[in-house]
């Protein structure tokens, strides 16, 4: 049998040690993996290499296209972006799975609530592009990057894992009372997609009622499908319904390369004491030979880590405490003996092929019939009010098709003043829409105006506001008409 090539990246602190035991309990399974060792991470960084991966990582990754990584550490004071976030951005690995279960022998105020459930989290736009702006010496701005190709992907992904796993529902976390054009292109889209899978049950939860619903019933959700950072947190806090982070593995898909990771840190302090549960990693690798249609080894090994939890003779610092708790290399020791054995009481799922999304590549995915430009959002740096700003863009705006239609401040309309009590920070949006509303705004009018303010106050950003099939494609201030 050919073996298949996989690049391994052990990590930093406890990752070589988890990825190590991982290995070898994958070779006592009969899974033909070839390995390929690569590096990345902190010891890339104080190479003076800013992005934490090298080049030697970026073509074994390329030729193999398949990754088991132990975590990665990011140095606080060198390097720069995260070489976990870099890994992700580089390849496209647009679909993070976090999946979560019950084990036995392994305690907490869950514990026989039959907890089995699946995050599937967007893993490359929203604030996590990390596109963010000093607007002002004080006001900071992130850019909350949502795309419609962007959820399709992730919404699709969603469906086809609770298809895969044999599962019944898929619910989809947003924000999109707040946010109701970037977390509500989320929750549209997979109003859409859900139509197309009418075996698999669909609802809406509210973000903050879903982690509310996560600590009260757990045992409700299936699928839980959402945008990066809410997956971020929402796949956390599952984690730690079932025993924390040294339980909880993670796939990050894309339709040529997939990643697969333990979520946890790199937990410098235990490095090197062969007391580290490896568990999150090896349930990574599981997740790794299933992608790869290596099922049986799969099976044997999750069904031997299952009885080596059942017969609770050996266990980890984690879950018992480090005085108490057996080595690293004992408890790989433990689950290589028993494979081939079956558990009592705990089974394990019934997994398929997981059937990847296929969408559009071309960039615009949406083509509207029309559009319009009815006006533009100018945002002004300035030390002095409202009431003092107003007037002055007024003035300047006299003879252009624009006029000014309000001013807010942190997302509050500030004027013409409501009487409400608003503290102002030196960051001001400016809306300027058209003064006959049947015309449609020139980017020279845009340009004209832009050099006529710039020339009094300080203009930081702009916004065109467009319409989309009549539809607005912006939102309004609290306190807009």
């Amino acid at each position: 049998m050919s073996k298949r090539k996989v690049t391994v990246i052990p990590g930093d602190g406890i990752g070589a040690e988890c990825v190590d035991a991982t290995k070898r309990i994958i070779a006592a399974s009969g899974a033909a993996i070839d390995w390929e060792e690569c590096h990345a991470g902190a010891s890339v960084f104080k190479k003076g290499i800013p992005s934490g991966v090298p080049t030697e990582t970026i073509e074994s990754i390329s030729r193999t296209r398949l990754v088991l990584k132990g975590p990665l550490e990011t140095p606080v004071g060198y390097g720069e972006k995260s070489a976990n976030v870099t890994l992700r951005k580089l390849f496209e690995t647009y679909g993070n799975l976090r999946p979560v279960r019950e084990f036995p022998g392994v305690p907490t105020p869950y514990s026989g609530r039959g907890i089995d459930l699946i995050v599937v989290r967007e893993n490359v736009e929203d604030l996590y592009a990390g596109i963010e702006h000093m607007q002002t010496p004080g006001v900071a701005q992130c850019l909350k990057l949502i795309s419609r190709k962007g959820c399709e992907k992730i919404a699709r992904l969603a469906f086809e894992v609770a298809r895969a796993e044999g599962r019944k529902s898929v619910a989809c976390a947003t924000k999109s009372n707040i946010m109701k054009l970037t977390e509500g292109l989320l929750k549209r889209t997979c109003e859409e997609v859900a139509k197309e899978y009418p075996d698999i049950q669909y609802w809406h939860v509210i973000v903050d009622n879903c982690a509310h619903q996560l600590v009260k019933k757990p045992e409700q959700f299936d699928v839980i499908v959402t945008t990066n950072m809410n997956g971020d947190i929402l796949s956390d806090l599952t984690s730690a319904l079932v025993g924390g982070l040294g339980f909880a593995p993670s796939a990050n898909l894309g339709n040529d390369v997939a990643i697969f990771e333990a979520v946890h840190g790199s937990a410098p302090k235990y490095a090197g004491k062969n007391v580290i549960n490896p568990t999150a990693v090896l349930l990574s690798g599981v997740m790794m030979l299933r992608y790869i249609g290596e099922f049986d080894a799969a099976n044997r090994i999750e069904k031997a880590l299952l009885v080596t939890l059942e017969e609770g003779k050996v266990r980890t610092g984690d879950v018992v405490g480090y005085d108490k708790g057996c080595t690293t290399t004992a408890y790989t020791d433990a689950i290589i003996g028993n494979l081939g054995k079956e558990p009592k009481q705990f089974k394990v799922r019934d997994y398929r092929p997981i059937k990847m999304p296929q969408v559009s590549s071309e960039p615009a995915l949406v083509i509207p019939k029309t559009r319009k430009v009815i006006g533009a959002d100018i945002f002004v740096e300035a030390n002095k009010q409202p009431a003092e700003i107003g007037p002055i863009l007024e003035q300047l705006a006299n003879n252009s098709p624009l006029k000014l239609k309000m001013i807010s401040n942190r997302g509050t309309k500030v004027y013409p003043a409501m009487g409400a009590i608003t503290d102002c920070v030196d960051q001001h949006r400016c809306r300027f829409v058209l003064r006959d509303p049947a015309g449609e705004v020139s980017d020279q009018a845009i340009l004209d105006l832009l050099d006529k303010i710039g020339k009094t106050l300080s203009w930081v950003h702009v916004e065109k506001l467009q319409q989309f099939d009549g539809a607005d494609g912006f939102t309004k201030a609290q306190g807009e008409d």
